[in-house]
Protein backbone atom coordinates (compact mmCIF):
# COMPACT_ATOMS: atom_id res chain seq x y z
CA UNK A 1 0.00 0.00 0.00
CA UNK A 2 1.47 3.56 -0.72
CA UNK A 3 2.31 6.01 2.15
CA UNK A 4 3.20 9.55 2.17
CA UNK A 5 5.48 10.67 5.00
CA UNK A 6 6.62 13.95 5.68
CA UNK A 7 8.33 13.24 9.00
CA UNK A 8 11.68 14.54 8.05
CA UNK A 9 10.55 17.99 6.98
CA UNK A 10 10.68 19.43 10.90
CA UNK A 11 8.80 21.93 12.34
CA UNK A 12 11.12 22.98 15.22
CA UNK A 13 9.17 23.61 18.54
CA UNK A 14 10.67 24.94 21.84
CA UNK A 15 11.18 22.72 24.60
CA UNK A 16 8.29 20.99 26.43
CA UNK A 17 5.67 21.80 23.74
CA UNK A 18 2.61 19.48 24.01
CA UNK A 19 2.46 18.42 20.35
CA UNK A 20 3.75 14.89 20.14
CA UNK A 21 6.24 16.25 17.13
CA UNK A 22 7.92 12.25 17.52
CA UNK A 23 4.80 10.15 16.66
CA UNK A 24 5.09 10.84 13.01
CA UNK A 25 8.40 9.43 12.84
CA UNK A 26 7.95 6.76 15.08
CA UNK A 27 4.66 5.54 13.09
CA UNK A 28 6.96 5.28 9.92
CA UNK A 29 9.04 3.32 11.40
CA UNK A 30 6.45 0.85 12.21
CA UNK A 31 5.04 1.03 8.96
CA UNK A 32 8.59 0.23 7.61
CA UNK A 33 9.13 -2.36 10.58
CA UNK A 34 5.81 -4.15 9.23
CA UNK A 35 6.67 -3.94 5.78
CA UNK A 36 3.29 -2.46 5.05
CA UNK A 37 4.68 -0.75 2.14
CA UNK A 38 6.50 -2.88 -1.06
CA UNK A 39 9.65 -1.18 -2.60
CA UNK A 40 9.23 2.24 -4.13
CA UNK A 41 5.56 2.78 -2.13
CA UNK A 42 6.63 4.43 1.31
CA UNK A 43 7.18 8.41 -0.70
CA UNK A 44 7.80 11.71 -0.17
CA UNK A 45 5.16 13.76 -0.76
CA UNK A 46 5.29 17.17 -3.22
CA UNK A 47 4.59 20.36 -1.35
CA UNK A 48 1.28 21.82 -2.64
CA UNK A 49 1.20 24.46 -4.76
CA UNK A 50 -0.13 28.25 -4.25
CA UNK A 51 -2.92 27.45 -6.76
CA UNK A 52 -4.34 24.42 -4.99
CA UNK A 53 -4.09 25.73 -1.49
CA UNK A 54 -5.61 29.04 -3.24
CA UNK A 55 -8.91 26.97 -4.17
CA UNK A 56 -9.61 26.82 -0.21
CA UNK A 57 -7.51 29.70 1.29
CA UNK A 58 -7.59 33.46 0.99
CA UNK A 59 -4.88 35.21 -0.91
CA UNK A 60 -3.93 37.19 1.97
CA UNK A 61 -3.72 34.30 4.72
CA UNK A 62 -1.30 32.22 2.22
CA UNK A 63 0.71 35.34 1.69
CA UNK A 64 1.06 36.39 5.26
CA UNK A 65 1.83 32.33 6.75
CA UNK A 66 4.56 32.46 3.53
CA UNK A 67 6.11 35.41 4.81
CA UNK A 68 5.87 35.38 8.49
CA UNK A 69 3.34 38.32 8.92
CA UNK A 70 0.88 36.65 10.71
CA UNK A 71 0.47 37.97 14.24
CA UNK A 72 1.43 37.06 17.35
CA UNK A 73 -2.37 36.56 18.38
CA UNK A 74 -2.71 34.32 14.79
CA UNK A 75 0.13 31.92 15.78
CA UNK A 76 -0.81 31.52 19.42
CA UNK A 77 -4.54 30.59 17.70
CA UNK A 78 -1.94 27.95 15.23
CA UNK A 79 -0.46 27.05 18.29
CA UNK A 80 3.10 26.96 16.45
CA UNK A 81 5.66 29.48 16.83
CA UNK A 82 6.33 30.27 12.81
CA UNK A 83 9.27 29.28 10.81
CA UNK A 84 10.03 28.37 7.39
CA UNK A 85 10.06 24.72 8.15
CA UNK A 86 6.91 25.02 9.45
CA UNK A 87 5.38 26.94 5.93
CA UNK A 88 7.28 23.61 4.08
CA UNK A 89 5.96 21.29 6.40
CA UNK A 90 2.06 22.14 5.95
CA UNK A 91 2.61 22.03 2.40
CA UNK A 92 4.19 18.60 2.69
CA UNK A 93 1.43 17.37 4.55
CA UNK A 94 -1.24 18.27 2.79
CA UNK A 95 0.83 16.95 -0.17
CA UNK A 96 0.43 14.06 1.53
CA UNK A 97 -2.80 14.06 1.37
CA UNK A 98 -3.58 14.53 -1.69
CA UNK A 99 -0.59 12.17 -2.90
CA UNK A 100 -2.82 9.76 -0.95
CA UNK A 101 -5.82 10.63 -2.37
CA UNK A 102 -4.22 9.71 -6.11
CA UNK A 103 -2.69 6.42 -4.98
CA UNK A 104 -6.50 5.48 -3.20
CA UNK A 105 -8.15 6.22 -6.32
CA UNK A 106 -5.68 4.03 -8.31
CA UNK A 107 -5.93 0.91 -6.06
CA UNK A 108 -8.33 1.38 -3.41
CA UNK A 109 -6.84 2.39 -0.27
CA UNK A 110 -3.40 4.77 0.57
CA UNK A 111 -2.54 6.77 3.88
CA UNK A 112 -1.44 10.05 4.78
CA UNK A 113 1.71 9.51 7.69
CA UNK A 114 0.44 13.16 8.50
CA UNK A 115 -2.31 14.96 7.40
CA UNK A 116 -5.97 15.93 9.40
CA UNK A 117 -5.47 19.60 9.81
CA UNK A 118 -9.05 20.23 10.28
CA UNK A 119 -9.16 23.40 12.12
CA UNK A 120 -7.79 25.43 9.62
CA UNK A 121 -9.99 28.15 7.84
CA UNK A 122 -9.99 29.77 4.68
CA UNK A 123 -8.24 32.86 6.46
CA UNK A 124 -6.60 31.46 9.61
CA UNK A 125 -5.41 28.36 11.55
CA UNK A 126 -5.75 27.35 14.57
CA UNK A 127 -5.20 24.28 17.06
CA UNK A 128 -1.83 23.02 14.91
CA UNK A 129 -3.72 23.85 11.95
CA UNK A 130 -2.08 25.65 8.98
CA UNK A 131 -3.75 24.83 5.59
CA UNK A 132 -6.59 22.50 5.69
CA UNK A 133 -5.15 19.12 3.81
CA UNK A 134 -9.10 17.45 3.78
CA UNK A 135 -10.46 20.72 1.54
CA UNK A 136 -7.02 20.95 -0.59
CA UNK A 137 -6.98 17.34 -1.55
CA UNK A 138 -10.80 17.16 -2.16
CA UNK A 139 -10.68 20.24 -4.57
CA UNK A 140 -7.58 19.39 -6.27
CA UNK A 141 -8.81 15.66 -7.38
CA UNK A 142 -12.01 17.76 -8.35
CA UNK A 143 -10.54 19.95 -10.27
CA UNK A 144 -8.36 17.51 -12.19
CA UNK A 145 -11.33 16.14 -13.02
CA UNK A 146 -10.81 12.46 -11.37
CA UNK A 147 -13.89 12.91 -9.46
CA UNK A 148 -17.31 14.66 -8.93
CA UNK A 149 -17.84 14.28 -5.11
CA UNK A 150 -15.89 13.49 -2.09
CA UNK A 151 -16.83 12.56 1.06
CA UNK A 152 -14.72 13.29 4.40
CA UNK A 153 -15.12 11.17 7.11
CA UNK A 154 -13.53 12.84 10.28
CA UNK A 155 -13.48 10.66 13.48
CA UNK A 156 -10.76 13.00 15.41
CA UNK A 157 -12.04 13.78 18.70
CA UNK A 158 -12.28 17.03 17.71
CA UNK A 159 -14.85 18.75 15.51
CA UNK A 160 -13.69 19.63 11.83
CA UNK A 161 -14.42 23.07 11.89
CA UNK A 162 -12.29 24.52 9.41
CA UNK A 163 -12.96 21.34 7.14
CA UNK A 164 -17.11 22.42 7.39
CA UNK A 165 -16.19 26.17 7.17
CA UNK A 166 -14.15 25.83 4.27
CA UNK A 167 -16.81 23.41 2.14
CA UNK A 168 -19.91 24.68 3.60
CA UNK A 169 -22.63 24.85 0.74
CA UNK A 170 -20.27 23.12 -1.55
CA UNK A 171 -22.89 20.36 -2.48
CA UNK A 172 -19.86 18.24 -4.25
CA UNK A 173 -18.25 17.30 -0.91
CA UNK A 174 -20.29 15.77 1.96
CA UNK A 175 -18.88 16.53 5.72
CA UNK A 176 -19.29 14.31 8.31
CA UNK A 177 -17.37 14.37 11.73
CA UNK A 178 -18.20 12.60 14.70
CA UNK A 179 -16.75 14.47 17.77
CA UNK A 180 -17.10 15.33 21.59
CA UNK A 181 -19.94 17.45 22.45
CA UNK A 182 -18.02 19.89 24.83
CA UNK A 183 -14.09 19.29 23.76
CA UNK A 184 -12.23 22.05 21.22
CA UNK A 185 -12.93 23.64 19.17
CA UNK A 186 -16.13 25.26 21.73
CA UNK A 187 -17.60 27.00 18.88
CA UNK A 188 -18.49 24.19 16.56
CA UNK A 189 -19.18 24.70 12.58
CA UNK A 190 -22.31 23.04 11.14
CA UNK A 191 -21.39 19.87 9.08
CA UNK A 192 -22.79 17.87 6.62
CA UNK A 193 -23.62 15.69 9.55
CA UNK A 194 -22.46 16.04 12.72
CA UNK A 195 -22.39 13.30 15.84
CA UNK A 196 -21.55 15.15 18.95
CA UNK A 197 -20.26 12.72 21.77
CA UNK A 198 -20.91 13.39 25.64
CA UNK A 199 -17.74 13.29 27.59
CA UNK A 200 -17.07 9.42 28.75
CA UNK A 201 -18.74 8.01 25.77
CA UNK A 202 -17.36 4.07 25.55
CA UNK A 203 -16.82 1.75 22.78
CA UNK A 204 -20.47 0.74 22.32
CA UNK A 205 -21.89 4.39 22.18
CA UNK A 206 -19.31 5.69 19.87
CA UNK A 207 -19.18 2.72 17.33
CA UNK A 208 -23.35 2.83 17.30
CA UNK A 209 -23.10 6.28 16.84
CA UNK A 210 -20.32 5.82 13.78
CA UNK A 211 -22.31 3.07 12.26
CA UNK A 212 -25.34 4.99 12.33
CA UNK A 213 -23.52 8.04 10.61
CA UNK A 214 -22.20 6.10 8.04
CA UNK A 215 -25.31 5.17 7.12
CA UNK A 216 -26.98 8.35 6.90
CA UNK A 217 -23.81 10.02 5.27
CA UNK A 218 -22.56 7.61 2.28
CA UNK A 219 -25.26 6.78 0.66
CA UNK A 220 -26.22 10.69 0.01
CA UNK A 221 -23.21 11.34 -0.68
CA UNK A 222 -22.28 9.55 -3.63
CA UNK A 223 -18.68 9.80 -3.31
CA UNK A 224 -15.91 8.95 -6.03
CA UNK A 225 -13.42 9.17 -2.68
CA UNK A 226 -13.39 9.39 0.98
CA UNK A 227 -11.07 10.98 2.75
CA UNK A 228 -10.89 9.39 6.53
CA UNK A 229 -9.45 11.18 9.74
CA UNK A 230 -8.73 8.48 11.92
CA UNK A 231 -7.52 10.46 14.75
CA UNK A 232 -6.27 8.58 17.92
CA UNK A 233 -8.14 11.22 20.22
CA UNK A 234 -11.04 9.52 21.26
CA UNK A 235 -8.61 6.60 22.87
CA UNK A 236 -10.05 6.77 26.89
CA UNK A 237 -5.94 7.78 27.13
CA UNK A 238 -5.26 10.78 25.62
CA UNK A 239 -4.93 14.06 27.58
CA UNK A 240 -7.21 15.96 25.10
CA UNK A 241 -9.88 13.17 24.57
CA UNK A 242 -12.54 13.48 26.96
CA UNK A 243 -14.14 10.06 25.27
CA UNK A 244 -13.81 6.49 26.38
CA UNK A 245 -12.93 4.51 23.70
CA UNK A 246 -10.03 1.55 23.82
CA UNK A 247 -7.63 0.72 21.57
CA UNK A 248 -10.24 -2.26 20.19
CA UNK A 249 -12.60 0.36 20.10
CA UNK A 250 -10.49 2.33 17.71
CA UNK A 251 -9.56 -0.74 15.55
CA UNK A 252 -13.23 -2.09 15.13
CA UNK A 253 -13.80 1.83 13.79
CA UNK A 254 -11.33 1.48 11.55
CA UNK A 255 -12.91 -1.74 9.87
CA UNK A 256 -16.66 -0.06 10.20
CA UNK A 257 -15.45 2.98 8.15
CA UNK A 258 -13.06 0.76 5.52
CA UNK A 259 -15.16 -1.93 5.17
CA UNK A 260 -18.50 0.57 4.63
CA UNK A 261 -16.42 2.43 2.35
CA UNK A 262 -15.33 -0.54 0.47
CA UNK A 263 -18.60 -2.22 0.31
CA UNK A 264 -19.95 1.00 -1.75
CA UNK A 265 -16.95 1.04 -4.22
CA UNK A 266 -15.34 4.21 -2.67
CA UNK A 267 -11.59 4.38 -2.05
CA UNK A 268 -9.86 5.71 0.63
CA UNK A 269 -7.31 7.87 1.31
CA UNK A 270 -6.72 7.93 5.04
CA UNK A 271 -4.99 10.50 7.53
CA UNK A 272 -3.99 10.31 10.85
CA UNK A 273 -5.52 13.81 12.71
CA UNK A 274 -5.09 13.82 16.45
CA UNK A 275 -3.46 11.80 18.82
CA UNK A 276 -2.03 13.40 22.29
CA UNK A 277 -2.03 10.28 24.59
CA UNK A 278 0.01 10.44 27.68
CA UNK A 279 2.56 7.66 26.60
CA UNK A 280 3.06 8.68 22.62
CA UNK A 281 3.33 4.66 22.24
CA UNK A 282 -0.14 4.87 22.35
CA UNK A 283 -1.02 7.18 19.47
CA UNK A 284 1.65 5.45 17.66
CA UNK A 285 -0.31 1.99 18.27
CA UNK A 286 -2.97 3.42 17.23
CA UNK A 287 -2.45 5.21 14.08
CA UNK A 288 -0.64 1.94 13.45
CA UNK A 289 -3.14 -0.21 13.26
CA UNK A 290 -5.44 2.20 10.75
CA UNK A 291 -2.78 2.05 8.44
CA UNK A 292 -2.25 -1.85 9.22
CA UNK A 293 -6.24 -2.35 8.50
CA UNK A 294 -6.42 -0.86 5.37
CA UNK A 295 -3.37 -2.54 4.08
CA UNK A 296 -4.84 -5.91 4.86
CA UNK A 297 -8.00 -4.69 3.60
CA UNK A 298 -6.53 -4.08 0.18
CA UNK A 299 -4.59 -7.34 0.25
CA UNK A 300 -7.74 -9.01 0.03
CA UNK A 301 -8.84 -7.24 -2.46
CA UNK A 302 -5.95 -7.68 -4.81
CA UNK A 303 -5.77 -11.48 -3.54
CA UNK A 304 -9.10 -11.66 -4.66
CA UNK A 305 -8.97 -9.78 -7.68
CA UNK A 306 -6.07 -12.43 -9.03
CA UNK A 307 -7.99 -15.46 -7.91
CA UNK A 308 -10.96 -14.14 -9.91
CA UNK A 309 -8.33 -13.84 -13.18
CA UNK A 310 -6.75 -17.12 -12.60
CA UNK A 311 -10.66 -18.58 -12.84
CA UNK A 312 -11.17 -16.74 -15.67
CA UNK A 313 -8.05 -18.01 -17.82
Amino acid sequence: MKAFYSDHFVLPLPEGHRFPMVKYSMLRERVVGDGICGPGELRTPRAVTDEEILRCHAPDYLKRVVSGSLTEKEMRRIGFPWSERMVERSRRASGGTLGACLAALEEGFAANLAGGTHHAFADRGEGYCVFNDSAIAARAVQDAGLVERVVVIDTDVHQGNGTAAILSGDKSVFTFSIHGAKNFPFHKEVSDLDAPLPDGTDDTEFLAALAEGLETALDPADAGIAIYLAGADPFEGDRLGRLSVTKAGLAERDRIVLEACRERGIPVAITMAGGYASNVEDTVDIHFQSIRRAADMLERSLSADRQGTARGT
